[in-house]
């Protein structure tokens, strides 16, 4: 029954990816459709110094879908350590020569496709050079996504809303096609203002979005992003997203209700960041699933999705 149902997932960052590799174990019919806004790191020097899209959303969404040998999925991975190729990522450079080679990174996205036997499809959101814009509660403004990032960071202003420069961008067809035909509609978890949002933003995406027959989810983040929405709780993340997608598309809400130890809620509060409290009530509109969710890596000290916890509930819906 599962394997014929189509998935879309839409956001950016390693919550997509992560909710992805439990995904994959369902369906056949998975897609990601994932911003292009990322201005920053060695993306960003790819995308100013070789005009192309930015590839870090996408390869990490590619390897998370990849049914290839599981060393080449570490090759993709690999980080160069020295010389001038220091810090530059293996997967970012071969998007980069694919597009240089077919001549565009819709060609380049679709040939790493067939390269890394990707079970389902990942697409760019659009295929045009676009920027974000954040306003904040002051009144100032500040464009590139990796700029945003960081004055969050350094400033802990409350942004109050986001947009892309130009305002008009055309959607990928691919990605207005998926989302059309799709049976599940998955939106999150990430980075609310400069991972999900940024999608709702391009020309189409909403109208898709509600013009499907899918049943509509929104997976919530289980930490505050320190200076993006920091204080937020699930509501207001939920709010923000209406703001730009309407009240009442929204179907199921998932939630995490995991408690943590002291020590981990400690090494996070030096961060600037909280559990991301559920105070949603239930509704006609809002259908809320609570469950523990989320797990401690302790090898990168962080709290992430439980893929497969994930993967479960989802498919289900």
């Amino acid at each position: 029954m599962y394997k014929n149902k189509r998935v879309v997932c839409i956001g950016g960052g390693t919550g997509l990816s992560t909710m992805l590799r439990g995904l994959k174990e369902y369906t056949d019919e998975l897609t990601a459709i994932v911003t292009v806004a990322d201005n920053g790191g060695h993306s960003g020097i790819l995308r100013k110094e070789m005009n192309m899209l930015p590839p870090g959303d996408i390869r990490n969404c590619l390897l998370a879908l990849a049914e290839t040998e599981p060393i080449m999925k570490e090759v993709f991975r690999y980080r160069f350590h020295e010389g001038v190729l220091k810090d530059h990522n293996l997967g970012n450079l071969f998007l980069a020569a694919l597009t240089s080679i077919y001549g565009s990174f819709e060609k380049a996205v679709e040939k790493a496709n067939e390269v890394l036997a990707v079970k389902g499809q990942v697409l760019p959101v659009s295929m045009e050079d676009i920027q974000l814009k954040a306003t904040y509660e002051d009144g100032t403004t500040i464009v590139g996504e990796h700029e945003i990032v960081y004055t969050n960071k350094s400033s802990h202003k409350r942004i109050l809303g986001v947009e892309l420069v130009p305002e008009q961008v055309e959607p990928y067809p691919k990605a207005i096609e998926a989302i059309l035909k799709a049976d599940l509609l998955i939106l999150g978890p990430g980075s609310l203002y400069t991972s999900i949002i940024p999608n709702l933003l391009v020309s189409g995406i909403v109208d898709a979005i509600k013009q499907s027959f899918a049943t509509i989810v929104y997976v919530g983040n289980i930490m505050t992003q320190p200076g993006e929405t920091d204080g937020y709780t699930l509501k207001m993340h939920v709010e923000a997203i209406e703001k730009y997608l309407g009240e009442g598309v929204l179907e199921y809400i998932i939630a995490d209700n995991s408690i943590f130890d002291e020590s981990v809620r400690q090494q996070y509060l030096q961060e600037h960041a909280i559990k991301v409290v559920n105070d949603i009530e239930l509704d006609k509109y809002r259908n809320v699933i609570e469950n523990q969710f989320s797990w401690y890596c302790t090898e990168n000290g962080y709290i992430r999705h439980d893929a497969e916890k994930l993967a479960e509930v989802i498919i289900e819906l």
